[in-house]
């Protein structure tokens, strides 16, 4: 009897460990599977209404911060926001430093050599602003001569170098420093994106500065990334998506208070 006790007791430890070897692959498997890495995503420091510090809050918000939320949610990743200087996105997106750049970055070719751009998300172009009492300049064609503030390494920098013949054109880092150096008379005209002038002329400088002259060079921003990145087809399929369901016209309201264009 002991004898036979012994051996069935020996047989279920041998099938114990048996069945203890098939699950233990499995588990490996388990505990060696990849976690979901969160993206890092660039933004402008300064860029309202697109990106910019809430000051009640002191995070980082806006139409591209909202809009780029809808469409991790809609593709399913996390991520972490980066705010940085908007001339140091593509570098870092040329190193892989980043993954994305939502920064109401111009789509253009020689940006395009460089890195992928998503589908454009938001129609815009160039206006000139001045300060309320100048008579002297109302279009491009009386920057001549005159000292003109704008946006280090954009699109606007491009357009006032090649079209405007300006005496001198100062370069700076951020929206504030060139809209206090146009109130401050330290130039005659800003040159820059028409959303962020429209935010500025209705907001911080009412009453202190004007418009002048026609929208300039038509323009579309796109989401940039790394080239090759698998992120460009998802991010377009989740872009259409959210144009269809009306989260991106709920986005654009809100922000720009009109109707997308």
């Amino acid at each position: 009897m002991k004898k036979i006790l012994f051996a069935l007791l020996a047989l279920t430890m041998l099938l114990t460990a048996c069945a203890s070897e098939e699950k233990a692959p499995e588990a490996q498997k388990a505990e060696e599977a990849p976690k979901a890495e969160k993206l890092t995503v660039a933004t402008d420091t300064n860029f309202p209404p697109f990106e910019f510090k809430d000051p009640a809050t002191g995070n980082h918000t806006g139409f591209d911060v909202e809009l780029w939320a809808a469409i991790a949610k809609e593709i399913g990743v996390e991520y972490d926001l980066q705010p940085m200087d908007f001339n140091g996105i593509i570098p870092g997106l040329q190193s892989s430093q980043v993954d994305v750049g939502i920064a109401g970055m111009t789509i253009k070719p020689e940006r395009q050599e460089v890195v992928d751009f998503s589908d454009g998300y938001y129609n815009a172009g160039l206006l000139i602003l001045v300060r309320t009492d100048n008579a002297d300049v109302n279009g491009v064609e009386d920057l001549k001569g005159k000292v003109v503030a704008t946006k280090l390494g954009t699109t606007s920098e491009d357009f006032v170098k090649a079209e405007a013949n300006a005496a001198d054109v100062k370069l700076f880092p951020n929206n504030d420093a060139m809209f206090m150096e146009l109130v401050a008379k330290g130039c005659d005209a800003v040159v820059f994106d028409s959303p962020v002038i429209a935010d500025f002329m209705n907001k911080a400088g009412k009453g202190l500065v004007k418009v002048v002259g026609p929208l300039y060079k038509g323009q579309s921003y796109g989401i940039a990334f790394p080239k090759g990145s698998a992120l460009k087809a998802k991010v377009d399929a989740a872009l259409k998506t959210l144009r269809e369901n009306g989260t991106y016209r709920d986005l654009y309201v809100k922000w720009f208070q009109t109707e997308p264009k």
